[in-house]
């Protein structure tokens, strides 16, 4: 008997002794835990240029000692080795060495107890780090050489850049709320809006972290985190490049293409590595997630009514588990027969349905325009402009800071609204905003909301959208888009707006699945400017914006 053929019976002789875990549907498979403890230790790995990674292993274990077995590895590329600190909560780590995973948490060059600097935000070096790491860890004698990886946020992202580095034993990928293209996610529309413009520690804040074992007294710790003084203000580098060719003399590079995987997106799908996105429908990156699905065949998303990289009311390490022990294991779980995307679509702010479907954007859902007349929503072109002035002041005191992408009414524009609804009307897909307008200065930045508003009077916002007017050429799109509206946003594209003189800006509002209930009216909200926004640029006077008859947006309705 063969090797190949000797291991996979050990496997299934396994599997019968020790209990198979049933196929799952969605959100329901808890097998059984195969050990009850954990052993956790620390090192530090070298990269190619000498620079030493920090590394935290996680291992099942039995009285106190690491079990012998090979195992499937599973990692987080992170801030600091102890990830729960510096970041949003991975999968609970116990849970994945219980079912009989080894797990790592490396923290990144330029992080933690790593030594080295950030160059700019997730720059390539950090895949080729991510390239070392995985084949290390398939290497090990713990392991078995299949290596699965998990991460939302900054930690998504390296998951992305990881699988663009291509490393072989790269089996399976988890990543939530990151960007296909970083121009396009992190300064959406041209805009800079957004609460968090990347990871930034001072020393101190390092010294707060977890050192490498043998290091108690903190000593690598500190020259670590000296290090890191050098790294790249990612605020700085984000201001610094308005446009997507812009070039940063920080950096040394078109920095927006660097890093977007949009740009390496051959490499990415060369990989063929099996990828569940993790999205919410509060969050900043939801479209990009699904842009990532549309570019990637076979890409898994689950979209849920949560914030940035939160899963409230869900058990989602449920479905990470389901995903990894299909990929990683061989085990059948039931995923690989259900449907490739699960949305919930919200029933008003806190009540909702789980639901599935194989396309997107959603066959049944027909482009519906709604025209901005006057302070009223209709079904026709209107008559009547409507002006306002900007107010760049607009606080939202009832969202805490560091909420990605949650939006609130603003204080300033100006509203449109239809009458109350005489039936459940649902929203599910990507509104497109066709906006003309006129202003009094050579600029604007643009935000578009869509509202529910409540009998009582109370306004939730469903989703919104962002445009500088000045970007507003249209292009083609160089990656498949959902047929969403596409801005080069190259600085030979940049166009001043003619003070009284018409101008047509188009743009998406980012993806929602929401339903208006019976007797509450839709609204939509223009404005010229936002509480998230950073680097805000502003006119003296004010200006005045004025939209015009023709605009519309135009709603995904679901019969």
């Amino acid at each position: 008997m063969r090797l190949s053929a000797q291991l996979a019976w050990l496997a299934a002789a396994a599997l019968l002794i020790l209990g198979s875990p049933a196929a799952a549907a969605f959100g329901e498979y808890h097998p059984a835990p195969r050990y009850d403890e954990e052993v956790v230790t620390s090192l530090y790995l070298p990269m190619r240029d000498g620079t030493r990674i920090a590394v935290s292993l996680h291992r099942p274990s039995k009285d106190g000692r690491p079990v012998e077995a090979r195992l499937p590895v599973i990692w987080h590329h992170t801030l600091a080795i102890d990830a729960a600190r510096t970041g949003p909560p991975p999968p609970g780590l116990a849970s994945l060495t219980r079912q009989g995973y080894v797990v790592a948490v490396v923290a990144r060059r330029g992080n933690g107890a790593s030594f080295g600097t950030r160059r700019g935000y997730e720059d390539f070096t950090e895949g080729f780090d991510a390239y070392e790491v995985t084949e290390w860890l398939a290497a090990q004698p713990w392991s078995d050489g299949k290596v699965g990886m998990f991460g939302c946020s900054n930690t998504g992202e390296a998951v992305m850049h990881a699988i663009a580095a291509r490393p072989p034993s790269l089996a399976a990928a988890w990543a939530g709320c990151f960007a296909w293209d970083r121009f396009d996610g992190h300064t959406r529309g041209g805009i800079i809006a957004q609460f968090g413009t990347g990871p930034s520690r001072t020393v101190e804040q390092d010294l707060q972290t977890n050192p490498v074992q043998g290091d108690e007294s903190k000593t690598l710790l500190r020259q670590a985190a000296e290090e890191h003084l050098a790294s790249t203000n990612l605020l700085e580098l984000m201001k610094g490049m308005p446009y997507r060719d812009s070039y940063s003399t920080q950096v040394m590079s078109r920095f927006w293409y660097e890093v977007s995987l949009g740009a390496v997106a051959d490499q990415v799908k060369r990989a063929k590595v099996p990828l569940y996105v993790q999205g919410g429908w509060l969050d900043d990156f939801r479209t990009q997630g699904l842009v990532t699905m549309a570019n990637l065949p076979g890409t898994r998303v689950v979209i849920g009514p949560w914030r940035h990289c939160r899963n409230e009311g869900f058990d989602l390490q449920s479905e990470q588990l389901r995903f990894f022990d299909h990929h990683l294991k061989g085990i059948e779980t039931g995923i690989a027969a259900d449907a490739p995307i699960h949305y919930f679509t919200m029933h008003g702010a806190k009540a909702g349905v789980w639901k599935s479907t194989a396309t997107w954007p959603l066959p049944a859902a027909r482009p519906t325009p709604v025209f901005l007349d006057g302070g009223k929503l209709t079904n026709r072109a209107g008559r009547n402009a409507t002006p306002f002035t900007v107010i760049y002041d607009t606080p939202c005191p009832a969202e805490p800071v560091g909420a990605f992408s949650v939006s609130c009414h603003p204080v300033g524009g100006v509203s449109f609204t239809q009458g109350p609804l005489k039936a459940d009307t649902e929203v599910t897909g990507h509104p497109i905003a066709d906006l003309w307008i006129t202003s009094s200065a050579p600029d604007a930045n643009l935000f578009v909301f869509l509202e529910d508003v409540a009998p009582d009077g109370t306004i939730t916002v469903v989703t919104d959208g962002r445009q500088k007017a000045s970007l507003r050429k249209l292009n083609p799109a160089p990656w498949p888009l959902l047929g969403l509206p596409w801005h080069r946003g190259w600085k030979e594209d940049a166009a001043d707006l003619t003070p009284g003189e018409p101008a047509q800006v188009t743009f998406d509002l980012l993806a929602a699945s929401y339903v208006f209930k019976a007797g509450h009216r839709i609204q939509i909200t223009v404005a010229g400017a936002d509480y998230r926004e950073r680097a805000q640029p502003r006119f003296t006077p004010a200006p005045t914006l004025t939209v015009l008859a023709r605009s519309s947006v135009s709603l995904p309705i679901v019969k």
